[in-house]
C-alpha cells in the first residue's frame, strides 16, 4: 500500500485526461473540427499556385514527355525502315511491287498511291529492319512494267490502316480488287456527279461512298466498280479535274461495306 500511495504522489493532479473530439464536448467537437477545416483549406490554396507553377513548368507532365518522345522515336525508326518508290507503271499491283524487293528483306507494308501530276504513281515499302530498306536503295533503276523505278529514302512513315476496316473474307478482298480511293475532291463536288465521272470514263459503279463535311475544304471517296479492269483503268483519272480541283486516285485498302 505504501508503495501505491508513493507511486499516486507522483502523479500530476491538475492533468487533463485526453478525450477524443468525437466523445467529448459536442461543442467544442464541432469548434475544433471547424478549425482542422480551416487548416486545410488554408494549406490547399496555399499548394495550389505551386501545382501551377509545376505544371507550367512541365513537372506533371514526365509521363506525357516521355510518350510524345517515345512516339517520335518510333516514328523516326520507322521511316528509317521506309523506301519511296517513285515512276511505278499504272499497271503494276502493290503485290507485284513487293515481289520486286524480296531479296531485299522482309516487307511488312506497300502503299501505292496516284501522283495528280504525272501518269505514273510513287509508292512507300517498309520493311522489318533498316537493312532492308539501305538493300532496296540498290534497285534503283530496275524495269518494273514499261518505267524504270526510282527508289529513295523516305521522308515519312506509312499511316496505318484502321484494322477493322480491312477486308475480313475472300470476297472482301475482291470487292478491294475492283475498288478505288479517290482523294481531294471538290467540296461542291455531289455523289452522283462523282459516279457519272467515273462511269463515263471507266466502267459501271456498282458502289460509292462520300465523305466529308463542310468543315473542310475537299472531300474522299471510295468507288467500287463491277469490274476490277474499271478500277486499273480510274488510276489512270489521278490528275484529272472534277469541279474545280485535280483529283488523287490510288487503290483502296479497304472495301466499301454497305450500310447496316
Amino acid at each position: 500500500m505504501r508503495e501505491l500511495e508513493d507511486l499516486l504522489k507522483k502523479l500530476n493532479p491538475l492533468a487533463k485526461e485526453f478525450v477524443p473530439p468525437s466523445r467529448g464536448d459536442p461543442a467544442l467537437s464541432k469548434e475544433l473540427l471547424s478549425k482542422q477545416i480551416n487548416h486545410q483549406q488554408q494549406q490547399l490554396q496555399q499548394q495550389q499556385p505551386l501545382q501551377q507553377q509545376r505544371k507550367q513548368n512541365g513537372y506533371n507532365t514526365g509521363k506525357k514527355r516521355y510518350n510524345n518522345r517515345q512516339s517520335k522515336a518510333q516514328r523516326e525508326e520507322c521511316i528509317r525502315r521506309t523506301v519511296y518508290v517513285s515512276d511505278i507503271d499504272q499497271q503494276v499491283t502493290e503485290e507485284q511491287l513487293a515481289a520486286l524487293f524480296i531479296n531485299c528483306g522482309q516487307v511488312i507494308d506497300c502503299r501505292v498511291c496516284g501522283d495528280p501530276n504525272s501518269v505514273l504513281r510513287f509508292a512507300f515499302v517498309e520493311f522489318t529492319d533498316e537493312e532492308g530498306a539501305r538493300q532496296a536503295l540498290n534497285l534503283a533503276g530496275t524495269m518494273l512494267g514499261f518505267y524504270p523505278v526510282r527508289v529513295l529514302p523516305s521522308k515519312t512513315a506509312i499511316v496505318p490502316v484502321n484494322p477493322t476496316f480491312l477486308p475480313r473474307s475472300e470476297d472482301e478482298r475482291q470487292m478491294c480488287a475492283r475498288t478505288i480511293y479517290c482523294t481531294n475532291i471538290d467540296k461542291k463536288v455531289s455523289q452522283s456527279d462523282v459516279k457519272l465521272f467515273f462511269e463515263s470514263l471507266c466502267g459501271e459503279v456498282s458502289r460509292l461512298r462520300l465523305l466529308g463535311d463542310y468543315h473542310h475544304s475537299t472531300r474522299i471517296a471510295f468507288v467500287e466498280f463491277a469490274l476490277a479492269e474499271s478500277a486499273m483503268a480510274a488510276l489512270n483519272c489521278s490528275g484529272a479535274i472534277l469541279g474545280s480541283l485535280p483529283i488523287r486516285v490510288s487503290p483502296s485498302k479497304t472495301p466499301v461495306r454497305p450500310r447496316s
